[in-house]
């Protein structure tokens, strides 16, 4: 299968307290992951709406 980034993160200014932290979603069949460059990956969903939450949460809870 193919990893395929979306734009289902809207892009945020880099926060400079948490460096690395820019989570982002992947589809996968009909699946969607939020992943992040720090090596985190949320659980795979079926609702994107609730990936991009997952994303937020990484995002929000990053030291």
């Amino acid at each position: 299968m193919h990893d395929r980034p979306t734009d289902e993160v809207p892009p945020t200014a880099p926060d400079p307290t948490s460096p690395g932290h820019e989570p982002t979603t992947v589809e996968r069949g009909s699946f969607c992951t939020a992943r992040c460059g720090c090596g985190w990956s949320g659980p795979a969903r079926r609702s994107r709406d609730r990936a991009r939450t997952d994303a937020a949460e990484h995002r929000a809870a990053a030291p």
